[in-house]
């Protein structure tokens, strides 16, 4: 499982210990997030592919589904794109291709300027749980602002070239636009689209038991096809 950007595991905990009753689920936090230490030097969704690739070879995980959320989706995506033999199918929540695909003003966002504080669970984890201290949460934001303005950049054509099975999911009060969910799923061929009704870009903590369905189902859809889940990472 891949979290969110600015975000521990924890909001993908319940989804995690729900999956757990039919999966075996690996997790990872990246550089700067939850209990890893941040890393001098930009983000990129390039970089924490690797990452991910990392971990999947540090875990002897070979070939795995991969359930990402929000930037953790970005990067499923990507490790789909360029590393097809280690996805067997990717479920992507509350992803998107380019910075368009937002809803609202990231696009027009300064990333020179001074960020402002984040409040909320996100921020309430990273005090709780990094090892840089709260102190080095605006350095954080400040990096994942710059990212989310410039990247990704995903051509919605390239998308034409993922074999795996994938699932797309986001909530119709998204931060991310229901139309560039349905582009996403669109470009990928047999990929399945799902729209959660009454739900935000906490669509895993609003609609947890919804969200969990759907994603057990479209696992178990692909074991009734011959491609049984082995692992979820």
């Amino acid at each position: 499982m891949l979290h969110g950007g600015f975000a521990s595991l924890e909001p993908l905990r319940p989804l995690a210990v729900a999956l757990s009753a039919g999966f075996e689920v690996h997790t990872l936090e990246r550089p700067g997030h939850g209990r890893t230490p941040d890393r001098p030097g930009p983000y990129g969704y390039d970089e924490m592919v690797l990452d991910a690739l990392a971990f999947l070879d540090a875990s002897a995980l070979n070939a795995v589904h991969i359930v990402g959320f929000s930037d953790g989706a970005n990067i499923a995506l990507m490790l789909a794109l360029g590393h097809p033999s280690r996805v067997l199918s990717l479920t992507a929540i509350s992803g998107n291709l380019d910075p368009g695909g937002f809803i609202g003003t990231v696009a027009d966002v300064d990333p020179n300027e001074e960020p402002p504080d984040w409040q909320g669970r996100e921020r309430d984890d990273y005090n709780a749980l990094s090892p840089d201290g709260p102190d080095h949460a605006r350095t954080v934001i400040g990096k994942l602002r710059r990212l989310w303005v410039t990247e990704p950049q995903i051509a919605p054509s390239s998308l034409a070239a993922i074999a795996a099975p994938a699932l797309i999911v986001s909530g119709d009060r998204d931060t991310i636009r229901v139309d560039h969910s349905a582009l996403i799923a669109a470009s990928i061929p047999s990929a399945q689209l799902c729209i959660v009704p009454g739900s935000t870009h906490g669509i895993i903590e609003e609609r947890l038991d919804f969200v969990t369905d759907v994603v057990r189902d479209f696992l178990g859809s692909l074991a009734a096809r011959g491609r049984a889940p082995s692992s979820t990472a």
